[in-house]
């Protein structure tokens, strides 16, 4: 269970770092799933911060289970 949240947690970590580097430079346009959604048009790089750091604290988070 342990490897599993923390995998979530690096996907979600992922997926805001490759957000931000598309906000920034343009790149990683597949990855970036929040860069598909048109309901985000415009918060992006807010939602990509909040994916970054909802990330870092399940992969944290994930050492506190106890297997």
């Amino acid at each position: 269970m342990k490897k599993f949240v923390e995998t979530i947690g690096f996907v979600v970590f992922a997926q805001g770092a490759a957000g931000l580097l598309h906000e920034w430079t343009g790149w990683f346009r597949l990855w970036a799933v929040v860069a598909k959604l048109d309901f985000l048009d415009g918060y992006g790089l807010f939602v990509n911060i909040v994916l970054v750091v909802t990330g870092g604290a399940v992969m944290i988070a994930a050492d506190s289970i106890r297997t």
